[in-house]
């Protein structure tokens, strides 16, 4: 049976480990990078998931965790499109066992995410979409585009 629950400091590690999971599978990315990306991760989630501006939710079937996904609170600068808002929301880390997909639990997932933006009066969250992700948004009526980044070299 399918049960979806709020994501608490203890869940930290689970939460890792999905998105461990998740860039293996949309980069093929191994080893070091991962590794180093999961042991600075941990602390900063547990940080974030108790200081209340990391959400999460995990859903599980039978008691074993076999999705997930995060809301990232962040203060944001009054803006155009919302002017008056001060927070905007950041999906990530939304991730599906392999063995679960096409359950429709992503779409839940970011479903949840999007009631408690409605809830909080949050006007917009973004995402960086996987491939295998965008059909899910776009049939939840996320607008297409990017984000520019600069990276240090």
């Amino acid at each position: 049976m399918l049960v979806t629950r709020t994501a608490a400091v203890r869940d930290a590690a689970l939460i890792a480990s999905h998105r461990v999971a998740m860039f293996r599978e949309m980069t093929n990315a191994t080893g070091a990078s991962l590794d180093i990306m999961s042991r600075n991760f941990l602390p900063w989630v547990k940080a974030r998931l108790a200081g209340g501006v990391y959400l999460g939710w995990i859903t599980e079937d039978d008691g074993h965790p076999v999705a997930s996904t995060g809301l990232f609170l962040m203060d944001w600068p009054p803006h155009y499109l919302d002017p008056e808002g001060a927070l905007r929301g950041y999906l990530l880390n939304v991730y599906v066992d392999p063995a679960c997909r096409g359950r429709g639990l992503a779409r839940a997932l970011t479903r949840a995410a999007m009631d408690e933006c409605a809830r909080r009066n949050i006007r917009i969250l973004s995402l960086h979409a996987s491939d295998a992700g965008r059909p899910v948004y776009d049939r939840l009526g996320f607008i297409p585009g990017n984000e520019m980044q600069w990276r240090r070299p």
